[in-house]
Protein backbone atom coordinates (compact mmCIF):
# COMPACT_ATOMS: atom_id res chain seq x y z
CA UNK A 1 0.00 0.00 0.00
CA UNK A 2 1.35 3.33 -0.77
CA UNK A 3 1.45 6.40 1.17
CA UNK A 4 -1.95 8.20 -0.29
CA UNK A 5 -3.45 4.60 0.64
CA UNK A 6 -2.43 4.44 3.64
CA UNK A 7 -3.31 7.76 4.76
CA UNK A 8 -6.77 7.25 3.48
CA UNK A 9 -7.44 3.64 5.41
CA UNK A 10 -6.29 5.71 8.44
CA UNK A 11 -8.80 8.71 7.95
CA UNK A 12 -11.77 6.09 7.51
CA UNK A 13 -11.05 4.37 10.36
CA UNK A 14 -10.91 8.02 12.09
CA UNK A 15 -14.45 9.00 10.73
CA UNK A 16 -12.26 10.97 7.75
CA UNK A 17 -10.27 13.26 9.44
CA UNK A 18 -6.22 12.65 9.77
CA UNK A 19 -3.68 14.36 11.32
CA UNK A 20 -0.81 15.94 10.21
CA UNK A 21 1.93 13.82 12.20
CA UNK A 22 0.11 10.99 11.00
CA UNK A 23 0.21 11.57 7.60
CA UNK A 24 3.97 11.83 7.97
CA UNK A 25 4.21 8.56 9.81
CA UNK A 26 2.16 7.08 6.04
CA UNK A 27 5.21 8.47 3.96
CA UNK A 28 3.49 11.76 3.06
CA UNK A 29 6.13 14.80 3.11
CA UNK A 30 4.69 18.28 4.41
CA UNK A 31 5.02 19.70 0.93
CA UNK A 32 2.82 17.01 -0.11
CA UNK A 33 0.14 17.50 2.55
CA UNK A 34 0.12 21.30 2.01
CA UNK A 35 -0.08 20.86 -2.18
CA UNK A 36 -3.02 18.58 -1.29
CA UNK A 37 -4.44 21.53 1.40
CA UNK A 38 -3.84 24.40 -1.27
CA UNK A 39 -5.54 22.00 -4.04
CA UNK A 40 -8.64 21.41 -1.38
CA UNK A 41 -8.66 17.85 -1.89
CA UNK A 42 -8.31 17.95 1.35
CA UNK A 43 -9.25 20.42 4.41
CA UNK A 44 -8.29 21.81 7.13
CA UNK A 45 -10.41 21.50 10.44
CA UNK A 46 -8.59 22.21 13.31
CA UNK A 47 -4.73 23.15 13.29
CA UNK A 48 -2.68 20.57 11.61
CA UNK A 49 -5.96 18.32 11.61
CA UNK A 50 -7.01 17.51 8.05
CA UNK A 51 -11.08 15.53 6.71
CA UNK A 52 -9.45 13.98 3.28
CA UNK A 53 -13.82 13.78 1.87
CA UNK A 54 -15.82 16.85 0.88
CA UNK A 55 -18.71 17.95 2.60
CA UNK A 56 -20.43 18.57 6.06
CA UNK A 57 -18.43 17.31 8.86
CA UNK A 58 -20.54 14.67 10.92
CA UNK A 59 -20.63 15.40 14.78
CA UNK A 60 -17.93 12.16 15.37
CA UNK A 61 -15.64 13.90 12.83
CA UNK A 62 -15.58 16.83 14.64
CA UNK A 63 -14.89 14.94 18.14
CA UNK A 64 -12.09 12.95 16.44
CA UNK A 65 -10.40 15.74 14.95
CA UNK A 66 -11.07 17.86 18.26
CA UNK A 67 -9.17 14.76 20.01
CA UNK A 68 -6.43 14.89 17.72
CA UNK A 69 -5.31 17.73 18.82
CA UNK A 70 -5.87 17.82 22.05
CA UNK A 71 -4.03 14.39 23.29
CA UNK A 72 -4.75 11.10 23.96
CA UNK A 73 -6.21 12.10 27.06
CA UNK A 74 -8.93 14.40 25.50
CA UNK A 75 -12.49 12.89 26.50
CA UNK A 76 -16.14 13.38 25.13
CA UNK A 77 -18.03 14.93 27.78
CA UNK A 78 -21.83 16.26 28.08
CA UNK A 79 -24.67 16.88 25.86
CA UNK A 80 -21.75 15.68 23.20
CA UNK A 81 -21.10 12.48 24.54
CA UNK A 82 -25.32 12.11 24.70
CA UNK A 83 -25.65 12.51 21.60
CA UNK A 84 -22.90 9.89 21.05
CA UNK A 85 -24.60 7.49 22.44
CA UNK A 86 -27.89 8.20 20.69
CA UNK A 87 -29.33 10.03 23.71
CA UNK A 88 -31.82 12.41 22.58
CA UNK A 89 -32.65 15.38 24.56
CA UNK A 90 -29.94 18.15 22.96
CA UNK A 91 -31.91 20.39 20.80
CA UNK A 92 -30.62 22.23 17.47
CA UNK A 93 -29.83 25.96 18.94
CA UNK A 94 -26.95 28.35 20.14
CA UNK A 95 -24.27 25.67 21.15
CA UNK A 96 -25.77 22.67 19.71
CA UNK A 97 -22.84 22.14 17.28
CA UNK A 98 -20.08 23.00 19.95
CA UNK A 99 -17.71 20.09 20.99
CA UNK A 100 -17.73 19.69 24.65
CA UNK A 101 -14.51 17.81 25.78
CA UNK A 102 -12.40 17.14 28.95
CA UNK A 103 -8.84 17.30 28.43
CA UNK A 104 -5.82 18.50 31.32
CA UNK A 105 -3.95 21.42 30.54
CA UNK A 106 -4.10 24.57 28.69
CA UNK A 107 -4.79 25.61 24.99
CA UNK A 108 -6.47 27.79 22.74
CA UNK A 109 -5.66 25.60 19.30
CA UNK A 110 -8.99 23.73 19.72
CA UNK A 111 -10.71 26.38 21.13
CA UNK A 112 -13.51 27.48 17.89
CA UNK A 113 -16.40 25.64 18.35
CA UNK A 114 -15.10 23.96 21.29
CA UNK A 115 -16.24 23.92 25.02
CA UNK A 116 -13.59 22.68 26.95
CA UNK A 117 -14.17 21.63 30.77
CA UNK A 118 -11.56 20.57 33.43
CA UNK A 119 -13.51 18.41 34.70
CA UNK A 120 -11.40 15.01 36.63
CA UNK A 121 -12.51 11.93 34.74
CA UNK A 122 -11.44 8.96 36.16
CA UNK A 123 -10.91 5.92 33.53
CA UNK A 124 -13.38 4.09 34.77
CA UNK A 125 -15.84 6.87 33.90
CA UNK A 126 -14.30 6.79 30.39
CA UNK A 127 -14.51 4.42 27.46
CA UNK A 128 -14.28 4.42 23.77
CA UNK A 129 -17.17 4.19 21.77
CA UNK A 130 -16.23 4.38 17.30
CA UNK A 131 -13.08 5.26 17.86
CA UNK A 132 -13.78 8.15 20.08
CA UNK A 133 -12.93 8.70 23.52
CA UNK A 134 -15.74 9.25 25.74
CA UNK A 135 -17.56 9.41 28.75
CA UNK A 136 -19.66 6.03 29.86
CA UNK A 137 -23.56 6.37 30.15
CA UNK A 138 -23.46 7.27 33.62
CA UNK A 139 -21.18 9.85 33.89
CA UNK A 140 -22.68 11.47 30.74
CA UNK A 141 -26.28 12.22 31.75
CA UNK A 142 -24.26 13.38 35.06
CA UNK A 143 -22.70 16.01 33.38
CA UNK A 144 -25.05 16.78 31.00
CA UNK A 145 -27.58 17.81 33.51
CA UNK A 146 -25.54 20.16 35.18
CA UNK A 147 -24.95 22.01 31.70
CA UNK A 148 -28.75 22.37 30.38
CA UNK A 149 -31.62 23.13 31.09
CA UNK A 150 -34.32 21.00 33.00
CA UNK A 151 -36.24 20.12 29.67
CA UNK A 152 -33.15 19.06 28.36
CA UNK A 153 -31.72 17.08 31.49
CA UNK A 154 -34.80 15.36 32.18
CA UNK A 155 -34.92 14.04 28.25
CA UNK A 156 -31.37 12.56 28.83
CA UNK A 157 -32.01 10.99 31.47
CA UNK A 158 -35.03 9.48 30.28
CA UNK A 159 -33.53 8.61 26.72
CA UNK A 160 -30.60 6.92 28.80
CA UNK A 161 -33.06 4.63 30.72
CA UNK A 162 -35.52 3.62 27.66
CA UNK A 163 -32.20 2.73 25.97
CA UNK A 164 -31.13 0.61 28.66
CA UNK A 165 -27.95 2.90 29.21
CA UNK A 166 -28.87 4.01 32.58
CA UNK A 167 -30.62 1.36 35.36
CA UNK A 168 -33.38 3.38 37.11
CA UNK A 169 -31.60 2.18 40.38
CA UNK A 170 -28.63 4.23 39.17
CA UNK A 171 -29.99 7.14 39.55
CA UNK A 172 -30.01 7.99 43.25
CA UNK A 173 -26.39 7.56 43.38
CA UNK A 174 -25.36 9.63 40.02
CA UNK A 175 -27.36 12.46 41.69
CA UNK A 176 -25.22 11.70 44.48
CA UNK A 177 -22.24 12.24 42.99
CA UNK A 178 -23.30 15.42 41.57
CA UNK A 179 -22.88 16.67 44.98
CA UNK A 180 -20.83 20.17 45.36
CA UNK A 181 -20.36 20.51 41.69
CA UNK A 182 -21.52 23.52 40.11
CA UNK A 183 -25.25 23.52 39.05
CA UNK A 184 -25.77 20.21 41.25
CA UNK A 185 -28.05 22.50 43.32
CA UNK A 186 -30.28 23.41 41.09
CA UNK A 187 -30.81 20.17 39.21
CA UNK A 188 -31.44 17.83 42.66
CA UNK A 189 -35.08 17.90 41.60
CA UNK A 190 -35.05 16.96 38.28
CA UNK A 191 -33.58 13.26 38.39
CA UNK A 192 -36.72 11.82 40.02
CA UNK A 193 -38.76 13.69 36.96
CA UNK A 194 -36.88 10.94 34.70
CA UNK A 195 -39.13 8.20 33.52
CA UNK A 196 -37.39 5.38 31.15
CA UNK A 197 -40.82 4.54 29.62
CA UNK A 198 -40.72 8.03 27.51
CA UNK A 199 -39.83 7.56 23.74
CA UNK A 200 -38.72 10.75 22.60
CA UNK A 201 -37.74 14.14 23.88
CA UNK A 202 -40.60 15.74 22.60
CA UNK A 203 -42.64 13.45 24.87
CA UNK A 204 -40.89 14.32 27.62
CA UNK A 205 -41.56 17.60 27.09
CA UNK A 206 -44.78 17.30 26.68
CA UNK A 207 -44.87 15.28 30.01
CA UNK A 208 -43.17 18.28 32.11
CA UNK A 209 -45.32 21.10 30.47
CA UNK A 210 -48.21 19.24 31.84
CA UNK A 211 -46.81 18.60 34.90
CA UNK A 212 -45.55 21.87 35.91
CA UNK A 213 -49.58 22.85 35.57
CA UNK A 214 -50.88 20.02 37.72
CA UNK A 215 -51.87 18.02 34.51
CA UNK A 216 -49.29 15.55 35.10
CA UNK A 217 -50.27 12.14 33.25
CA UNK A 218 -51.44 8.70 34.89
CA UNK A 219 -49.73 6.43 32.33
CA UNK A 220 -47.16 6.83 29.88
CA UNK A 221 -46.82 4.18 26.72
CA UNK A 222 -50.98 3.46 27.50
CA UNK A 223 -52.09 0.59 26.06
CA UNK A 224 -55.15 0.45 24.26
CA UNK A 225 -57.28 -2.33 22.87
CA UNK A 226 -60.27 -2.61 20.27
CA UNK A 227 -63.30 -3.61 21.12
CA UNK A 228 -62.16 -7.23 20.08
CA UNK A 229 -59.69 -7.29 22.53
CA UNK A 230 -56.69 -6.68 20.47
CA UNK A 231 -54.05 -4.02 21.08
CA UNK A 232 -54.99 -0.57 19.12
CA UNK A 233 -52.04 1.20 19.99
CA UNK A 234 -49.99 2.87 22.90
CA UNK A 235 -50.63 6.62 23.84
CA UNK A 236 -48.28 7.88 24.73
CA UNK A 237 -49.52 10.03 27.56
CA UNK A 238 -52.97 8.69 29.28
CA UNK A 239 -55.32 9.66 31.94
CA UNK A 240 -56.89 6.47 31.97
CA UNK A 241 -59.65 7.56 35.09
CA UNK A 242 -61.08 10.34 32.65
CA UNK A 243 -60.85 7.94 29.17
CA UNK A 244 -58.33 10.92 27.91
CA UNK A 245 -55.13 9.42 26.07
CA UNK A 246 -52.44 11.95 24.08
CA UNK A 247 -50.12 11.90 21.32
CA UNK A 248 -46.61 13.37 20.76
CA UNK A 249 -46.67 13.79 16.78
CA UNK A 250 -43.17 14.43 16.32
CA UNK A 251 -40.84 16.09 12.95
CA UNK A 252 -38.43 13.55 11.56
CA UNK A 253 -39.14 10.01 10.74
CA UNK A 254 -42.81 10.16 11.56
CA UNK A 255 -43.41 12.90 9.16
CA UNK A 256 -42.81 10.52 6.29
CA UNK A 257 -45.59 9.36 4.23
CA UNK A 258 -45.63 5.72 5.95
CA UNK A 259 -45.10 7.06 9.07
CA UNK A 260 -47.48 9.51 8.92
CA UNK A 261 -50.31 6.65 7.28
CA UNK A 262 -49.31 4.22 10.34
CA UNK A 263 -49.57 7.10 12.59
CA UNK A 264 -52.85 7.96 11.47
CA UNK A 265 -54.22 4.29 11.37
CA UNK A 266 -53.10 3.74 15.37
CA UNK A 267 -54.82 6.92 16.00
CA UNK A 268 -58.07 6.26 14.54
CA UNK A 269 -57.88 2.60 16.20
CA UNK A 270 -57.66 4.41 19.61
CA UNK A 271 -59.98 6.49 19.37
CA UNK A 272 -62.55 4.11 17.72
CA UNK A 273 -61.62 2.22 21.33
CA UNK A 274 -64.40 1.13 23.33
CA UNK A 275 -65.58 3.75 26.27
CA UNK A 276 -65.84 6.84 23.85
CA UNK A 277 -61.85 7.48 24.81
CA UNK A 278 -60.67 11.21 23.87
CA UNK A 279 -58.01 11.59 22.06
CA UNK A 280 -55.55 14.68 21.62
CA UNK A 281 -52.63 14.96 19.35
CA UNK A 282 -49.84 17.87 19.73
CA UNK A 283 -46.96 18.61 17.25
CA UNK A 284 -43.79 20.76 18.31
CA UNK A 285 -45.24 23.59 17.36
CA UNK A 286 -47.69 23.60 20.03
CA UNK A 287 -44.44 23.32 22.77
CA UNK A 288 -44.65 27.46 22.41
CA UNK A 289 -48.24 27.92 23.83
CA UNK A 290 -47.53 25.38 26.75
CA UNK A 291 -50.67 27.53 28.50
CA UNK A 292 -52.76 26.47 25.07
CA UNK A 293 -51.89 22.85 25.51
CA UNK A 294 -52.89 22.19 29.21
CA UNK A 295 -56.21 24.29 28.79
CA UNK A 296 -56.99 21.49 25.44
CA UNK A 297 -56.04 18.98 28.27
CA UNK A 298 -57.71 20.30 31.63
CA UNK A 299 -60.61 20.70 29.51
CA UNK A 300 -60.60 17.23 28.11
CA UNK A 301 -60.23 15.75 31.82
CA UNK A 302 -63.26 18.31 33.21
CA UNK A 303 -65.69 17.45 30.21
CA UNK A 304 -69.18 16.27 31.42
CA UNK A 305 -68.75 13.02 30.06
CA UNK A 306 -65.28 12.85 31.43
CA UNK A 307 -67.35 12.63 34.91
CA UNK A 308 -67.55 8.69 34.52
CA UNK A 309 -64.27 6.46 35.08
CA UNK A 310 -63.82 4.82 31.61
CA UNK A 311 -61.81 2.18 30.76
CA UNK A 312 -60.35 2.10 27.04
CA UNK A 313 -59.92 -2.16 28.03
CA UNK A 314 -57.46 -4.66 29.70
CA UNK A 315 -53.98 -3.32 30.39
CA UNK A 316 -50.93 -5.39 30.16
Amino acid sequence: MDEFGAVTSLAASQHGVVSRDQARSCGLTDRAIDRLVRSRRWAKVRPNVYRLDPGPLPLAARVKAVQLVLGPRAVAVGPTAARLWGMQGPMPGPGYEHVHVSAPGRGSAASAGVRRHGWDVPAGETTVRGGLRLTTPGRTVRDTVLLTDRYTAVSVADSALNLGLVDPGDLPELAAANAGRLGARRSRGWWAQADGRAESTFETRLRLVLADRGLAPQELQYPVFTAAGELAGRADLAWPDHGVVAEADGAGPHTLPQALFSDRERHNRMAAAPGRLVLLRFTWSDLRHPDQIAEMVRAALTAPEAEEVRTPGPRT
